[in-house]
């Protein structure tokens, strides 16, 4: 049986039976008013701002205090945001190190890589940031990079840490990336997005508004400058964000806000019943405070990966492409019904293999 190495064997498999924990994306649909962005009969299809449709950003800017639409680029996903910020990084600082907590979201270390810097880890103290071993290893680095509720442990950062994190990297004089795409699925208090002349958020509207496939994501900052620098970059590589999708995306905006909280309370409850479903399989793992992701310990966890996949069409990814090779992730973005059938397949291997 072949080993699977990487994510990219499993993103967008699909097939008759198989039951996928795998890939964080939503199952629930974008806001009704989405939709109807396509309905209309006059459109341009020309090349768009570099920068981002303004009516989108200056919607966005009414989300962050003090923001005007010069704060933002519009970017193919949230992905796209931190590929070019590392490369401006890379660009203009003397520094080549960027710190980041691990276990981290398996493409952080390569973007790091992929712009000719370093990444540097931290690692987690029960799911959550060490500040004194953080602090110690931020000293000399570019950035650091967070990432709160987190993907791979949907553990939430206290809003101490993140108001600590944000006092660290200003005396430092580094910058503060904070990937927030998942900030407005927190299930157990408000959300805290860092702030100070030295952060640089990331978000998109893949998790929130279950746009995954649209790409559009944004980079905010009050540093007008390294605005500035992204896009230029961004005008030698991609060029323009999807018009259509941005208009999509204004129309997200501008849905009720109840959309948000209806879909975090069915997040919920599929969080209870995962967690609780791992935990009666006598399995090790934090519950998740935000996101839509499950960590559990587990022996070996590649050669469960191949077996649950080729044996019982189960597909969960492997804790090593996180940085965690004794764990295994999960995802929830799958209705509830999937859930139990996906849990009974992992008990029946568990039985089986010990």
């Amino acid at each position: 049986m072949k080993k699977i190495e990487s994510s990219s064997f499993f993103i967008g498999k699909q097939g008759k039976g198989i039951i996928s924990f795998g890939s964080g994306q939503p199952d629930l649909p974008p806001p009704k008013e989405v939709f109807s962005v396509l309905s209309k009969k006059q459109r341009t299809f020309k090349y768009g701002l570099i920068q981002g449709e303004e009516r989108l950003r200056d919607l966005l800017a009414k989300e962050y205090m003090g923001a005007d639409a010069h704060n933002f680029v519009i970017c193919n996903g949230a992905s796209e945001a931190l590929d070019l910020i590392f490369r401006v990084l890379s660009g203009v600082s003397k520094r080549r190190k960027v710190l980041m907590p691990r276990p981290y979201y398996y493409s952080y270390p390569f973007m790091v890589k992929f712009a000719g810097l370093t990444p540097v880890c931290t690692d987690l103290k029960d799911g959550r940031i060490d500040l004194y071993d953080f602090e110690k290893k931020a000293r000399g680095c570019a950035a650091v990079l967070i990432n709160s509720p987190s993907n791979p442990t949907g553990r939430v950062e206290d809003i101490e840490t993140l108001k600590q994190i944000e006092r660290i990297t200003q005396k430092l004089g580094i910058y503060l990336i904070s990937d927030e795409v998942y900030k407005d699925l927190i299930y157990e208090r408000e959300n805290y997005v860092p702030k100070g002349k030295q952060v640089i958020t990331v978000n998109s509207f893949s998790k929130t508004f279950g746009m995954c496939g649209l790409r559009v994501g944004y980079l905010y900052s009050p540093d007008k400058n390294l605005v500035q620098k992204t896009i230029e970059m961004k005008v030698h590589t991609s060029m323009n964000t999807n018009t259509l999708a941005q208009e999509m995306a204004v129309a997200a905006l501008l849905a009720p806000k109840s959309y948000i909280e209806k879909q975090k309370e069915i997040w919920k409850k599929r969080r209870d019943f995962i967690y609780a479903g791992l935990k009666n399989l006598e399995l090790d793992l934090w519950k998740p405070e935000g996101a839509f992701y499950v960590f559990p310990k587990m022996k070996n966890p590649s050669k469960v990966v191949s077996d649950l996949f080729y044996k019982y069409k189960v597909i969960v990814y492997d804790g090593a492409w996180f940085g965690s090779p004794d764990r295994i992730r999960l995802s929830y973005a799958l209705d509830i019904q999937k859930i139990k059938e996906g849990l009974r397949r992992i008990g029946k291997y568990l039985k089986t293999n010990g």
